[in-house]
């Protein structure tokens, strides 16, 4: 018997209106358009100036439905990655279960920041090629204006607010969907990507306040350093695995936390610049979104086809990286 195998059959996704540009922090920080754009490829991002992350979760979720025909009450389960939860409990997957209807669904937060949408798209692919469910979303979201600094230059110009999402659902061809993937974790990179307060570690008190302990702290050099080899040497492996090269790929979809990282992803894999999907231009890094939103965007725009082979490359703090192989199964909106 061949294996059953998940597919994303769907795809959704929501930035708000709110256009926060390099200009605009020029006025806020320290900082200027020029060195933004030369050192992370960042023009703008955008940012929710009212809601939460399940508000990003539920105009992308309500747009893919739209586009799948389907009702919220057929969905099985609901995984939403975030490292900004709309609270600690209930977790933000209940929250959005409420609010789109799924009644019939379960649903659980997950964390594993940048990482956090590679993360949870493995974990809802098991559940669909064990034959548990037949219709899982993955949601990745983030309300990253929620937790930024903004008189701290080294981190308030990375971020920006938005969310994606994907229906998996079983292939009806075993040659499509998820093909395979590698998912990594070294959890002594925690020294140099965190928010220290707010958990049962430093809870919430005028101190930890006062601290600015509730904010993104990053030791970009480290960061960068280890981003920029974990990425290209998990994605190079991804294809080597399966006898691939970069001849064969079609599109990389890599995190979008910097644009030396996705270049030096790119050319580890012999990949040109043209076969690569960017818009940190535009969104800066949304963290858990950042891959599911290039996903929607691209297939919306008709450049993502069926039959195309693409891998997803990410990098995050813990430290978290991985890459996912995927023959693309959804036909584009615009035709072949």
């Amino acid at each position: 018997m061949s294996k059953r195998r998940a597919t994303i059959t769907a795809v959704g996704h929501y930035v708000p209106e709110k256009v926060l540009t390099n200009l605009d922090l020029e006025k806020m920080v320290d900082t200027n358009d020029e060195w933004i754009r030369t050192r992370t490829g960042i023009r703008e991002r955008r940012i929710l100036e009212q809601g939460a992350t399940s508000d990003l979760c539920v105009k992308a979720i309500e747009r893919l439905l739209e586009r799948r025909k389907i009702e919220a009450s057929e969905i099985d389960l609901i995984i939403v990655a975030t490292v900004t939860p709309d609270m600690f409990f209930p977790a933000t997957a209940c929250i959005v279960q409420e609010r789109i209807g799924a009644t019939k669904a379960w649903g659980y937060d997950l964390s594993a920041a940048c990482s956090g949408f590679l993360y949870a798209l493995v974990a809802g692919s098991q559940f669909i090629e064990s034959g548990a469910y037949s219709k899982v979303l993955v949601v990745g979201a983030d309300k990253m204006s929620s937790i930024l600094d903004y008189t701290d230059r080294n981190t308030c110009i990375l971020f920006g607010d938005g969310g994606a999402a994907v229906l998996l659902e079983p292939s009806e061809a075993p040659e499509f969907g998820i093909i395979d993937h590698r998912l990594y974790a070294d959890g002594s990179g925690g020294a140099y990507l965190y928010m220290k307060g707010g958990g049962s570690l430093n809870p919430a008190t005028h101190e930890t306040v006062d601290k600015r302990m509730h904010y993104i702290y990053q030791d970009g050099k480290s960061v960068f350093k280890g981003a920029i080899k974990g990425m290209a040497d998990v994605s190079l492996e991804i294809i080597e695995r399966n006898n691939l090269t970069g001849q064969d790929i079609a599109w990389l979809v890599p995190h979008q936390a910097n644009l030396r990282i996705i270049d030096a992803t790119a050319d580890r894999m012999g990949l040109d610049r043209s076969k690569v999907m960017i818009n940190i231009d535009r969104y800066g890094n949304t963290t858990a979104a950042t891959i599911p939103l290039c996903l929607s965007e691209w297939w919306e725009a008709g450049k993502l086809r069926r039959g195309q082979k693409i891998v997803l490359a990410s990098f995050g703090a813990g430290y978290t990286w991985g890459a996912v192989l995927i023959n693309w199964s959804l036909e584009s909106p615009k035709g072949s």
